[in-house]
């Protein structure tokens, strides 16, 4: 069975957007571990929000997701050429939390079972 094309250039996304980030942009207020925890395309893949993750404090995270929102245009344009797509999506960054809670939560129940709590 063959997934639909916008789950699978939401992959590719993903995967390009990782590496973008990592290698190619270079912005002092991208700070602390970055991590592109999902995306999801419209059907007709004219929209991408994009799902970050930021390891830093509250400030750091918000000045990452304004870089990235601020790179959007060379963003788009870069994506729309690796993936050779015909038009370049409308990218939205996300703030995501769900793995700093999770290690939190981690670390709680580590906690709890050394008996600390």
């Amino acid at each position: 069975m063959s997934t639909p094309r916008h789950l699978r250039v939401s992959q590719s996304i993903k995967r390009e957007l990782s590496e973008l980030i990592r290698r190619d942009l270079k912005d002092d207020r991208i700070d602390g571990i970055v991590s592109i925890t999902d995306v999801e395309c419209s059907h007709d893949i004219r929209r991408a929000r994009v799902f970050v993750s930021v390891f830093a404090d509250e400030s750091k995270q918000k000045l990452t997701i304004e870089a990235l929102n601020d790179h959007v245009g060379e963003i788009r344009g870069e994506i729309c050429r690796r993936l050779k797509l015909r038009f370049a999506p409308e990218i939205m960054f996300k703030l995501d939390n769900s793995l700093e809670r999770g290690a939190k939560i981690t670390e709680l129940m580590g906690k709890i079972s050394r008996g600390e709590i």
